[in-house]
């Protein structure tokens, strides 16, 4: 064969040779177009859905606002009823005391009214006096309420009045030589000082 004959084959060959096509990019249209199809036909999220959890949204948030007004009013009523609750032991504390003292009332008008009808007035008056204070002592005890009769004990600032010193030379320095007027405790709390004398060296 000669060279012009095979150089002739050779370009007919080429010719004849179909062309490969580019098969990347062929795949990457076809995949292109498959996800936008796919896209145009898939459902988009029902407005529905959207408009109830919004409206669940507001009942939750009412339901909330509901129940702290309501926290709020009862507090408020404990507020009240606490306050009044106060007011009403402020007013009638003493009421049972205040009743107990109506016996020692009517045994002083009993006493009076006895020694007014009896020929020896004095003594009907001061049995009656006795009775009384008696009755009075009674209550003082029911209550919590104790004498503070401090006469020959220490002086004590806290529980004792000092009303003027005297001198002695019997009685130890800084003691208690009369009681002017007694003192009261309230369970344990001064109700009123004792008024006292408070003795002092006789040479001062």
């Amino acid at each position: 064969m000669s060279e012009k004959t095979a150089a002739s084959q050779e370009n007919n060959n080429k010719k004849g040779a179909p062309e490969e096509p580019d098969q990347k990019s062929e795949q990457q249209r076809a995949e292109t177009e498959t996800a936008a199809e796919i896209d145009a036909t898939a459902p988009e999220a029902p407005q529905d859905d959207v408009e109830a959890a919004l409206v669940a949204a507001n009942e939750k948030a009412e339901d909330n606002w509901n129940q702290y007004l309501r926290a709020v009013a009862e507090l408020d009523n404990i507020r009240k009823r606490a306050t009044r609750d106060v007011e009403q032991a402020r007013r009638f504390a003493i009421e049972r005391f205040a009743a107990d003292l109506l016996a020692v009332k009517d045994s002083l008008e009993m006493g009076i009214n006895a020694a007014t009808d009896s020929k020896d007035k004095a003594s009907a008056l001061l049995e009656g006096t006795e009775m009384t204070l008696k009755q009075l002592a009674q209550v003082f005890e029911k209550f919590g309420i104790t004498e503070i009769d401090p006469k020959g004990e220490k002086f004590d600032p806290e529980q004792h009045e000092a009303m003027a010193t005297q001198p002695s030379s019997e009685a130890e320095p800084d003691t208690v030589l009369t009681v002017v007027q007694k003192g009261y405790l309230l369970n344990g709390r001064v109700l009123r000082a004792a008024r006292v004398l408070v003795a002092r060296p006789a040479d001062e």
